[in-house]
This record gives structure tokens, sequence and C-alpha cells, in this order.
């Protein structure tokens, strides 16, 4: 059986028991889903990978060390670790009284997917992708992170109220407010998700 059919459960047992290459198979089959949470929370790609970087280093020592009990839950467990870490950089800067630069849209023209040559969809797609993340940063705390969970993680329902420390029916209204308060922006700002 390839190592990529196994379950997470089974490739952390082989971890546990030796065989450094199965945690490398976890951390592949995972790695889109963490990423894009840290990189829509911390909006700076450098910062994201360092943060990835750093959870999965706390992930492999807390393997080691026994402190992960599987309950079918790996990705919500390694996603928790991130918003921790993400939560500790950012008291952190507040701390030291760094200037964030997360405030200022992206320079979409000054990146180096321009500089290829790429087809007209793909700018589309892009344009109409950060058009939808400053809806997302225009919601309220608490219905961000269902959006973000939910769409560019893939959580469940269930999941993401696990991860919240809420019930179901919370994290479903949530969704609910979001959608509704994204549509409300989309109307009173006469924002249309295409490239004008």
């Amino acid at each position: 059986m390839s190592k990529t059919n196994l379950s997470d459960f089974e490739l952390i047992e082989q971890f546990v028991n030796g065989k450094q290459s199965s945690i490398e198979v976890l951390i592949n089959k995972h790695k889109n889903r963490i990423y894009t949470y840290i990189f829509l929370i911390v909006k700076n790609e450098q910062l994201a990978e360092d943060i990835f970087q750093d959870t999965f280093i706390k992930v492999i020592n807390s393997l080691k060390n026994g402190r992960y009990q599987d309950k079918g839950r790996f990705v919500s467990w390694v996603i928790r670790i991130a918003h921790n870490i993400i939560i500790d950089h950012f008291r952190k800067e507040k701390h030291l009284n760094t200037i964030s630069n997360d405030n200022n849209d992206y320079d979409l023209f000054n990146s180096s997917k321009f500089s290829d040559k790429n087809i007209e969809q793909e700018i589309i797609n892009d344009q109409i992708t950060n058009d939808v993340r400053k809806l997302i940063d225009k919601l309220p705390e608490d219905q961000k992170q269902v959006i973000i969970l939910r769409h560019y993680v893939g959580l469940s329902f269930k999941e993401i109220a696990e991860q919240t420390d809420v019930s179901i029916n919370t994290a479903l209204g949530r969704m609910r407010y979001a959608l509704i308060n994204m549509r409300k922006i989309i109307e009173e700002h006469n924002i249309s998700l295409s490239v004008q």
C-alpha cells in the first residue's frame, strides 16, 4: 500500500515508531489547507511560510513526545497549533510596537505572477479571489474565522465547532450571518466580483 493511501493515524503511528519518511507524507497531504489558513490570517507570504514551519516543528515535537491523541482530527489539531503561533506572533509584534503592513492593499501588478505570460482567465480568477478576500476581511472576526475554516481549509461544521469551542448551531449561524453580511457589503458598495 502506498504511503499516500494511509490514514493520518497510520502515518502518525509509523512516524512515532521511527519511520521518518511518514511525517513528510503527512505534511504534504495537508500542507495546502494549513498554509492557506495561515496565509489568509497573516496576509504575508514570508510570515506564512515561517509560521507554517514553526507549526510543523511543534507538531513533530508533540508527536515525538506523545502529546497527540488521535481522535480523527489531525488537521484541526494542527490548525489550532498554527492559530496559537499566529496569536503569539501578533502579541509579540504588538509588544515590540512594530508597524505592520497588513492594512495596505496588495500591489497585484508588482507580482512575479504577472511577469510570465498568463492567460486572461488566470488574471480574472486572481482578481475575483482578491476581491473575495477583501470582503472576508470586512467581516467580524468570528464570521471571518468560520468562512476561512470552511471554504479555504475545508473543515466540516462539526470540526469548526470543535476548533472554535462553540456549538454546531453557532458555527452554522456565524456562516449564515457571514454570507448575509458579504451580500450586504456587495450591494452597498456596488461590488462586482469580476474584472472591471
